[in-house]
């Protein structure tokens, strides 16, 4: 049984339909990702597997259990975090403050969380009580990651942790999402880097106009030449 299957998902903004019977699984200990060009529906499909997109059709099963158009806050209950693109930390809170906000349904002690966190990203160690706001894009990042986490969370949707940021806090973000994995956390990914996310990735799913174009192993869609030409640059 997957960890996560959205099945013939159909969903949208208003009167306006962006998705059309999208269907992608995640099984445990994967990282699968959603690439495709922009205004495809990949951040859509992320917000409404998480609920924050009305499905109109269609079914998000999780650890066996539906969550179709379930509040939030009951998603994230179950272990399943969500990482916005943008907006994803409180700028005036410091860094220590923000992973408190990350364990706010807790009720117990999570203070060695936070020291986990620390550990996973030594760059938010050095100065916990700096406010976020000055942080830099990556480490903006992987703040809004290690918040996530907090949770303790089973699986992990990430939209774009790349966006905007330069070639060597790209690298640290990939290499602590692999990190993250490595400690039993499912991934699923949607990202601009596509070369970089589909090289550590299990699986890879291309979406088109709102629909499935293409799934396959990621090795697989990076040796893929219509694939490298349209989302690779070769």
């Amino acid at each position: 049984m997957a960890l996560l299957e959205a099945r013939d998902i159909v969903a949208g903004y208003g009167e306006t339909e962006i998705l059309h019977g999208v269907s992608i699984t995640v099984d445990t200990g994967e990282i699968v990702t959603i690439i495709g060009p922009n205004g495809c529906g990949k951040s859509t499909l992320m917000k409404s597997v998480i609920g924050l997109v009305n499905v109109g059709s269609g079914s998000v099963m999780f650890r066996g259990n539906e969550i179709s158009n379930m509040a939030p806050e009951q998603i994230v209950r179950s272990g399943l975090c969500y990482v916005p693109q943008t907006a994803n930390v409180f700028p005036s809170l410091t860094i220590r403050e923000n992973l408190d906000m990350g364990a706010f349904i807790r009720k117990d002690d999570y203070r060695a969380r936070i020291e986990e966190m620390f550990e996973i990203f030594p760059d938010l160690a050095d100065r916990p009580n700096r406010n976020a706001g000055s942080l830099s894009g990556g480490q903006r990042q992987m703040l809004a990651i290690a918040r996530a986490l907090m949770l303790d969370p089973v699986m992990l949707l990430l939209d774009e942790p790349s966006a905007g940021l330069s070639p060597l806090m790209m690298g640290s973000v990939f290499e602590r999402i692999r990190s993250v994995n490595s400690m039993g956390v499912s991934i699923l990914l949607v990202e601009q880097n596509a070369r970089e996310a589909l090289s550590m990735s299990d699986r890879g799913y291309v979406l088109s106009s709102g629909e499935n174009r293409l799934e396959d192993r990621g090795p697989a869609l990076l040796d893929n030449p219509e694939i490298a030409r349209l989302y690779l640059g070769g």
